[in-house]
């Protein structure tokens, strides 16, 4: 965990930023419903319901 407490604010803060615009990216290209499909597949298979 020091390398939170190491890295610079602003790196930081700025890596953040980028997940948050994949993410937004990804769910505008319509991969949010595939990726949420595939986890509840994975999710029912691992029950045994699916």
């Amino acid at each position: 965990m020091d390398f939170w407490r190491n890295s610079k604010r602003h790196a930081w803060i700025l890596g953040a930023l980028a997940g948050i615009l994949f993410l937004v990216l990804g769910a505008a290209q319509g991969q949010l419903f595939v990726i949420w499909r595939k986890a509840v597949m994975i999710c029912l298979e691992c029950i045994g319901i699916g």
